[in-house]
């Protein structure tokens, strides 16, 4: 099974392209490419992982360690990067535990 997603990150212009694969359903592989530099930094540092336990991503108990890896990579300006949630939510479609659908953050600044 698989599953991708294009990540527009926004005012910076940078977009990133997530492909997530699975042969059993729980352990998933990711394939990311980015024109962001940082974004490319967390794709190694999560290619690094290995085959990540979708199932143990998402319990209540354990933490994460995609979002780990967000957290000690992504700094600075970048801690509120959006890829990261995409990236996840991606992992979670390709690993049969959500339904692929569209996710949107829709911001605006009034006075």
């Amino acid at each position: 099974m698989t599953a991708g997603a294009r990540i527009d990150a926004g005012v910076c212009g940078f977009v990133t392209n997530v492909e997530v694969s699975t042969e059993d359903g729980q352990f998933v592989r990711f394939g990311i490419e980015s024109t962001c530099e940082k974004i490319r930094a967390l794709a190694e540092a999560i290619e690094q992982l290995g085959p990540v336990d979708a199932y143990q991503e998402i319990s209540p108990g354990g933490g994460s360690l995609v979002l780990a890896a967000a957290r000690a990579v992504l700094s600075g300006c970048c801690a509120g990067c959006a890829v990261p949630v995409g990236i996840f939510k991606t992992m979670q479609v390709g690993a049969g535990l959500a339904l692929p659908k569209d996710i949107t953050i829709s911001i605006a600044k009034e006075g």
